[in-house]
This record gives C-alpha cells, sequence and structure tokens, in this order.
C-alpha cells in the first residue's frame, strides 16, 4: 500500500493535542493516529470521526486528507 498524503499532524498539533487526547475524543486507537500521520491509509468512517473530533465538517474533509 502506497503512503496518502495528509495534514492531520499539522492540524493535530496547531490545536495542541496530543495523539491520545485526539484519539479518545475520535473513538479511535492512539496506534490508528498514528499510522494515519506516518501516511498510512485509513477508512472512510475512520476519517468522518477525526474530522468530527477535529471539529472540521466532512465537506471539509479536503483540508486534512487528500
Amino acid at each position: 500500500m502506497g503512503k496518502t498524503k495528509n495534514r492531520l499532524n499539522k492540524i493535530r498539533e496547531s490545536l495542541l493535542l496530543s495523539k491520545s487526547e485526539l484519539a479518545r475524543k475520535a473513538n479511535v486507537s492512539p496506534i490508528t493516529i498514528a499510522r494515519i500521520e506516518a501516511g498510512m491509509p485509513c477508512r472512510m468512517e475512520t476519517q468522518r470521526k477525526i474530522l468530527k473530533a477535529l471539529g472540521f465538517e466532512l465537506s471539509e474533509r479536503n483540508k486534512v486528507f487528500d
């Protein structure tokens, strides 16, 4: 699988959230956050949870995930 580009790390850090805090807010594991930040692909449902936890609308998906 190829790496997928995303801005999750930058956005998370700009909000002063740790991986664990974001994972808790999004109801996913911290390992999932780390994998996504490393460029691993994730399911649309996982993206939706993360967007919601960051305060983004689903229509703003491309601000976080390419």
